[in-house]
Order: C-alpha cells, then structure tokens, then sequence
C-alpha cells in the first residue's frame, strides 16, 4: 500500500518521496559539511532509538514510510536524512529534532606516547616510590585516571604509605613490584594484577634491579597518587 506523505509541501507517494530524497542528499556536499553532519551522529541516534524500542527496520519502514534499505543507509552514516524525513522518524519514537542534533559530548581523547611528560610521585620533594606518566591528561570530565608508573628500588624502611579515595588497580608490565597494604606484602611479577580499596594505608617499592613498570588506574572520585 503506498502511503500519501506531506514533501515540501507537495503530496506525492512514499516511493516517489523517497526519490526525491535520495535525489537531494546524493548531491555532493564538501568535506566541512560532511563532517559537520557527522559530528552529530546522526544515524547511530536513530539505531539506538530503534533497538532501544526493539524495533526492526522493516517494522519502523512501516511506521515511517520509508524503505528499510534508506532506514540502513541513514543508520549506517552512508546517506544523511532531510528535515522532513527526520520528523518523520522523530514522530514515530516521540522525540523533537533537537534530539537529533545534540553535540555528542561523549569523552573521546587520544593521548601519543610522545606528547606524554614523567613526572616525580611528588614534586619538589625526595624521588618517591616511582615516577608516572599520564594516559589520560587529554580527556576531560574523566572517570578514571591511568598512569604509566615505573617504580624505584629502595629501602623497605624508605617506602612512605599513603592513602586516597576510591579504588585501584596494578598490572605489572615488567619487572616485580612489592605491594604493602592491610600490614602485608605482596609480589606482583611481570603479568599479575591487584584491585584494591586504596582509602588503606598503601605503599610499593621495586624489588630487584631490573626496570618495574606498571599500569595504574584509579577509580571514579579518587585522587590523584599522594
């Protein structure tokens, strides 16, 4: 059955529509104004919004109109929908368009090895118990933090323990690294891992000569390592 839809302000049928749809957003757009479409995600808002009401393409090519082979192409990023087609799809799930037009503010940050700097445990002070980079500095409103961290030998009596809100968690890259907290220690070799509550008293220190590094990350609200 063909569905008689409203097109700038001609009627004409869901095939004919649909026509003049893939006709308009098949003219060549520039590069800036592709990735000003893309930045707004478009399509993928629509997929989460129809696998978020399980619905299939076919099943919402019925509620809208439109074929399911545009839905894909538009969920896909490989065409962009004008504004009536996109209403027509925003009556269907009961959202506006400013729904669809949203920045996605979703944290995405790339940090290179060479943009990284190491840092001392604590400034200004004595060396510490290791030196640390960060693998995450870029991203903003972070949920983790992860640090680079390459620890130093040193006296059992020199380590200092220390304690910050949250949780954390070790994965030995290379080396051993001795962990001391709830008044023991612990070895960790090359490929071990430990989680722990870090609001206890914690401390490390490299056992052996040879170089210990390990990935750091510290849970949502923790501070950094003091």
């Amino acid at each position: 059955m063909q569905t008689q839809t409203e097109h700038f302000g001609a009627k004409t049928t869901t095939e004919s529509c649909e026509q003049s749809w893939e006709s308009e957003t098949d003219m060549p757009l520039s590069q800036t104004l592709t990735d000003g479409l893309d930045g707004y995600s478009i399509g993928r808002k629509i997929r989460d919004l129809r696998v978020g009401r399980k619905l299939g393409l076919v099943e919402l090519g019925r509620h809208t109109g439109l074929s399911a082979a545009l839905l894909s192409k538009i969920e896909r990023g490989k065409m962009y929908p004008t504004l009536p087609t996109l209403l027509r799809i925003s009556l269907v799930f009961g959202v506006d368009l400013n729904h669809f037009f949203a920045q996605d503010h979703r944290a995405f940050a790339v940090v290179r090895e060479s943009a990284r700097q190491r840092f001392p445990e604590k400034p200004g002070a004595s060396p510490g118990s290791f030196h640390f980079q960060s693998l995450d500095y870029s991203a903003t409103e972070r949920k983790t933090n992860a640090y680079l961290a390459e620890f130093r030998a040193m006296a059992v009596d020199d380590v200092k323990l220390h304690r910050h809100s949250g949780a954390e968690f070790i994965y030995v890259l290379e080396g051993k690294l001795r962990l001391y907290a709830r008044n023991e220690e612990t070895t960790l070799a090359k490929g071990d891992s430990v989680y722990f509550d870090s609001s206890q008293q914690h401390g490390y220190r490299r056992v052996g000569r040879k170089t210990c590094r390990a990935l750091v990350v510290i849970s949502p609200g923790a501070s950094d390592p003091d």
